[in-house]
């Protein structure tokens, strides 16, 4: 694989431990970025393993082309089509699944692509700048109500009401076409801000997520994902935010739980239900030393799921 480009991946080691690598397994890398993650499994595996990845960016698809190995496979899709990509693969069962969520520092770094009020830029925030709504558009067309749900629900930020009036009526004067247009009418209307945060940086991430719809996508790939793990495969996943780790923590939970009998119902052990996964560990954060070095790091948690036999009585 080719030498990463500036991205420096998180929790690197700890993310691939945690899928425990069987040398001739099938893995999926749902999250391809700058291959970080890729690499280091494709150096597990042997001349009998496979490694599959998915990613909707187009600048990562282009970093995944240069790979030249027959056991990996690149998919210019989101990971929300993980199964009809693995029924188009003929692959029934994997191994493992790795995902790591949110965007990437290249994404953020690269100007043209709007995610950050850090440049004036187009306002885009697209994923897969090939296709789809662009931040700009939703952003002028959009109704103040929705604007306010998007950026309380996704962004967390508890001026949401002031700055979807302040968009509207910024808009109604000349179209919010950059992220520094952007990003000074938030700044008009959120009052205060924690130390050391801008205050637009709650209204871009809900914006973000919004235009990618990356809560929804990941909400409906995790079933999909713990379904077609073979038992004893596994799922590492690392967020970086809130909302994101919530959904996550519901799914392994779910994945976890078995329903409960009433009592006094008169059943043999081996007859109650099983999970249908443990988890491995407890919620890791990345080391101090990491942060260090890399501070996008501080936000991260990895979490692993681990495929049992399954619910069955």
């Amino acid at each position: 694989m080719s030498a990463p480009t500036t991205h420096v991946t998180v929790m690197l080691q700890e993310a691939v431990a945690g899928l425990s690598v069987k040398p001739n397994g099938i893995y999926v890398d749902c999250t391809f970025g700058r291959g970080g993650h890729s690499r280091l499994i494709l150096s597990q595996l042997d001349a009998g393993g496979r490694l599959i990845a998915f990613d909707k960016d187009p600048a990562a698809i282009a970093e995944a082309s240069l790979v030249k190995d027959p056991r990996f496979h690149i998919v210019h899709a989101p990971f929300g089509d993980f199964a009809a990509e693995l029924d188009r693969l003929g692959i029934a069962r994997v191994d493992g699944v790795l995902m790591d969520l949110g965007v990437s520092s290249p994404q953020l770094d690269e100007a043209e692509r709007g995610f950050s009020f850090r440049f004036d830029a187009p306002l885009d925030m697209r994923m897969d700048n090939t296709r789809g709504q662009t931040a700009a558009d939703w952003i002028n067309t959009a109704a103040e109500a929705d604007l306010s749900k998007v950026i309380r629900d996704y962004g967390e930020e508890r001026y949401a009401k002031q700055v979807a009036s302040a968009i509207v009526a910024a808009r109604s004067q000349e179209p919010i076409t950059t992220t520094r247009q952007l990003a000074k009418v938030v700044a008009s209307a959120v009052r205060t801000r924690e130390q050391g945060q801008d205050p637009a940086t709650r209204t871009f991430q809900a914006v973000r997520i919004y235009i990618n719809r990356e809560l929804e996508e990941l909400t409906l790939v995790l079933p999909q994902i713990i379904s077609r793990l073979n038992v004893g495969g596994r799922l590492s996943v690392i967020s970086f935010h809130s909302l994101e780790d919530r959904i996550v923590k519901h799914a392994f939970r779910d994945a976890v739980t078995v329903d409960t009998l009433p009592s006094r119902l008169p059943v043999r052990a081996d007859q109650l239900a099983q999970p249908e996964a443990r988890l491995v560990g407890k919620a890791m954060k990345a080391s101090a030393e990491e942060v260090r070095s890399n501070s996008r790091s501080r936000s991260a948690t990895l979490r692993v799921l681990e495929k049992l036999e399954g619910k069955h009585v």
